[in-house]
């Protein structure tokens, strides 16, 4: 039986034929040096994506990171077995992509957008670029509507809008992966994609069947690039998965990301700058990284149409809130979270520090009469904490004052309004009207 072929002239056949490039750009490698490939050729650009075609016949997909002396500099996609001096670089005169699309719900891909859930690949309607540019300043719609994160401590004292960047600053094992767990859970935003950046490999699948669970799952995108992953892949974990929510933001949706942890991404650029050459700065850390961290947040947030509300948690050094790369995001930021060690080991959680934690939209985010209860709340707060030392060794003498005196008797109401148990979910309206419950017995004058 003859095969028929639909006429050439088709417009099928027609656009393939008119933007087809003929030419192979390809180059040989000519050494290797840690973690970076230095070839003669091809011509190329940074940002371009390439494979490196070993002896075996694998295709090895790598990224032009730089030039030295006239040689191109590039990084692997993957593993480095296989790739030697006179390994074939084959351009592909293009940067890296993710495919987009509302098949990719419930679903766990890996930091290059490709799917390790075992369910095939999703259906998707195009790709978006890993690398895009910020929305214009002037495009960015302000934040006046209050986003629930279905957490108390944090609608009530801190609470949210639509749009909004906070970190979420803590040590390792406060409680980090717990807190966004039950944010995706909670939250009253549209989609969840969640970026787990640099984590242990034990970790994402019990923070997807523990933290997230399958309710969270159903209506969240996990980007998973795990700690034994090459620096790059770890990159650009955080790209697809900015990429991904970029993607539902255009479609009028309100995103919830949520990054696990920026910290990961920039030792995983100070891994890339130290392979290409940079000088170390501030606490090993190279210059890009501090040009990429504003770059990867300003990112999200408003655009004309949708938004992007964003959660980025940073591992912070020995509990040091000051080291470099937390000074840099709280700086970026429209807000930040601490979470408090000592208060993990109270068993308080979720341990949010409410003094040192600020939500600098809130004000313009919730009624004169929540704010003021709020702003109560954290008075009676500080005032607790000041006296505390006294109060702990029995050196405060009650009716002393009367101030001090209203914070103790409040202390124990305040300490169970900030507790949450996992499993627990409380809407914005439930928290204000227990948070204007817990300070209605507080006369008007007092503070």
């Amino acid at each position: 039986m003859t095969k028929v072929f639909p006429p050439f002239s088709s417009d099928q056949y027609r656009k393939k034929v008119t933007t087809v490039d003929p030419l192979r750009r390809m180059g040989q490698v000519e050494k290797v040096v840690g973690l970076t490939i230095e070839a003669e050729g091809p011509p190329t650009f940074v940002g371009e994506t390439c494979f490196f075609k070993t002896l075996s016949g694998q295709h090895v997909l790598g990224e032009v990171v730089g030039f030295r002396e006239g040689k191109v500099l590039l990084l692997p996609l993957g593993e480095m077995e296989g790739i030697g001096p006179g390994t074939e670089v084959i351009a592909l005169d293009h940067t890296l992509t993710t495919p987009v699309g509302p098949g990719l719900l419930g679903r766990i891909l890996d930091g290059l957008g490709r799917p390790i859930d075992g369910r095939g690949k999703p259906a998707t309607e195009g790709h978006y670029p890993l690398q895009a540019a910020c929305p214009s300043p002037m495009a960015r719609v302000r934040i006046r509507t209050p986003l629930s994160l279905g957490v108390k401590a944090i609608d009530g004292l801190l609470t949210c809008g639509q749009g909004q960047r906070i970190g979420i600053f803590a040590g390792s094992g406060v409680g980090k992966s717990t807190l966004l767990g039950m944010i995706a859970r909670n939250s009253s935003a549209d989609i969840n994609v969640i970026g787990l950046i640099g984590e242990r490999g034990r970790e994402v699948k019990e923070f997807i069947e523990k933290d997230l669970g399958t309710e969270g799952l159903a209506r969240s995108v996990v980007v998973a690039a795990t700690s034994d992953q090459p620096a790059l892949v770890r990159i650009k974990g955080a790209y697809t998965a900015t990429a991904i929510a970029e993607y539902f933001r255009d479609q009028g949706a309100n995103v919830m990301l949520m990054m696990d942890s920026v910290t990961r991404f920039a030792l995983a650029q100070r891994e890339v700058g130290l392979a290409t050459g940079e000088p170390p700065a501030t606490r090993g850390f190279t210059p890009s990284v501090f040009a990429l961290i504003p770059k990867l947040l300003e990112r999200s947030g408003t655009a004309e149409r949708g938004s992007i509300t964003a959660l980025y948690t940073v591992l912070v050094e020995g509990d040091d809130m000051n080291e470099p790369v937390a000074d840099t995001v709280r700086g970026t930021l429209d807000g930040h979270i601490v979470l408090s060690r000592s208060l993990a080991h109270e068993d308080h959680y979720p341990a949010i520090d409410i003094l040192a934690s600020v939500s600098r939209l809130m004000i313009d985010l919730v009624s004169a009469e929540h704010n003021k209860a709020a702003a109560i709340l954290r008075q009676l707060l500080a005032i607790y904490k000041a006296n505390e030392d006294l109060i702990n060794i029995g050196a405060y003498v009650a009716g002393s004052n009367p101030r001090v005196d209203l914070a103790i008797k409040m202390y124990p109401a305040i300490r169970n309004f900030l507790r949450q148990a996992i499993e627990e979910k409380f809407t914005l309206e439930q928290t204000e009207e227990m948070l204007q419950s817990l300070v209605a017995e507080v006369e008007e004058g007092v503070l």
